[in-house]
């Protein structure tokens, strides 16, 4: 099966009930889905924004993708869902995303993007979900979805197939990373073989080396 976007969903920062009584907080984790074709832009889709810039965004962060498998496989844990419970700004279908590969390249109609790095949740993927287990479960889960870098500005639209135009030798994927991250720390020089990745793997794994008992 040809791996194809089932759905495109932008959002706007809001203001919600924060993890605190009486507390606010902003975010746009609240994505809604649009038809026809949407404009990806040099860090972003348009009508798409996010709350916390220094977190969320930049030109590492663009556009967030999540599978239609992992959103099945979160319902027979969960229960009902909805489907943009992720926050996610393209759901995909047919591509187990678990095994993309750090800095492969996906053609998507006209625009070109590249995975750059796993997800890692905040709280208020805690607050969209009702449940502030959820970002806790989410990590130990080892489905991250993939954050998107923008290599080439143009339209995509839902419905559009996915073509991975090229992949790195090195094939370590987003799953590997989160796993090395939280899990097998062991591993911390895996991600050094990874250029693709931001500047802070290379530095948290630089760290957690200097650390080993000589």
């Amino acid at each position: 099966m040809t791996p194809i976007v089932r759905t495109v969903a932008v959002g706007r920062p809001r203001e919600v009930p924060g993890p605190r009584d009486g507390e606010t907080t902003s975010t746009a984790i609240w994505k809604e889905p649009v038809d026809g074709p949407v404009e990806v832009g040099p860090e972003n889709l348009a009508g798409d924004e996010q709350a916390d810039r220094v977190n969320h965004g930049g030109p590492e962060k663009s556009v967030y993708a999540y599978g239609e498998e992992d959103l099945a496989w979160w319902r027979d844990e969960l229960g009902a869902l909805d489907d943009q419970v992720f926050g996610q700004n393209l759901t995909i279908a047919g591509y187990d995303l678990r095994d993309a590969v750090v800095g492969e390249h996906w053609r998507i109609g006209t625009a070109e993007l590249v995975v750059v790095q796993p997800r890692t949740p905040c709280f208020k993927l805690g607050l969209r979900a009702a449940d502030r287990s959820v970002p806790r479960r989410f990590t130990a889960a080892v489905r991250p979805g993939v954050y998107l870098r923008v290599a080439t500005t143009g339209t995509l639209a839902a419905g559009d197939p996915i073509d991975v135009v090229d992949r790195p030798a090195h094939g370590v994927t987003v799953s590997e990373v989160i796993a090395i991250v939280h899990h097998e720390r062991d591993r911390a020089a895996r991600l050094l073989e990874v250029p693709e990745l931001p500047a802070g793997y290379h530095h948290w794994a630089r760290e957690r080396l200097a650390r080993r008992p000589h």
